[in-house]
């Protein structure tokens, strides 16, 4: 914040103001004519319904929640989000049962597949989840808490096995809470896609299912 200092004469300014008001119509008990600048202002109310979904929507589309979690298209202009398949995840169907060994004197550390929903790297290979309502495969049956947990904590369910890279968990956790329960509503209402994503495979190529 900058602050100038102020000729001598603007310092009559508020006294003058202050002498005209005297004038001024007498205001109800408890109110201001107008209000004060530096009064704090209250916190906004929470985001419910429509107004929720719609934020956590914004959130998923500026936090590129598709270009991991959504299968890609192809066509020409490259891959793009297949929306029919929105959030479901790595395809099951794409099968990865070992990890890419790198060489670890190459700049080239960290493989994705062509739909950028499986990432090679020192850790194993590391799957893009099922984010969307469905019960048996996505976060149906998980709770705000548990999301919320899980962004904070960087633990599958707020308690379970470390959240893979690319996941930028430690980025989304920095949101509010606010933002947080928006963008888990969102995800709670999208269309259940049944699609059971395979655990993320450790170095040597077992899955990782136990907390870490």
């Amino acid at each position: 914040m900058r602050f100038v200092r102020m000729p001598l004469a603007l310092l009559a300014v508020p006294a003058a103001i202050a002498i005209s008001g005297c004038n001024r119509p007498a205001q109800p008990p408890g109110t201001d004519a107008v209000p004060s600048a530096t009064a704090p202002a209250g916190a906004p109310a929470p985001l419910t319904g429509e107004a929720q979904l719609e934020r956590g929507r914004q959130l998923v589309i500026g936090g590129l929640c598709h270009d991991c979690h959504t299968p890609k298209k192809f066509g020409p202009a490259g891959p793009e989000p297949d929306f029919d398949q929105a959030l479901m995840g790595h395809p099951e169907s794409e099968k990865i049962t070992a990890p890419v060994k790198l060489d670890p004197k190459s700049p080239w550390q960290l493989l994705g597949n062509a739909h950028l929903t499986a990432w090679n790297g020192a850790w194993g290979v590391s799957f893009a989840a099922n984010i969307t309502s469905d019960t048996n495969t996505g976060i149906g049956i998980w709770t705000e808490k548990m999301f919320i947990d899980a962004m904070r904590t960087g633990k599958h369910m707020g308690t379970s096995r470390q959240i893979l890279p690319p996941m930028p968990y430690g980025m989304i956790g920095m949101l509010s809470d606010e933002d947080l329960k928006a963008l888990f509503a969102f995800l709670k209402s999208t269309k259940a896609i049944a699609n059971r994503v395979p655990p993320p495979l450790g170095p040597d190529g077992k899955p990782i299912e136990e907390p870490q």
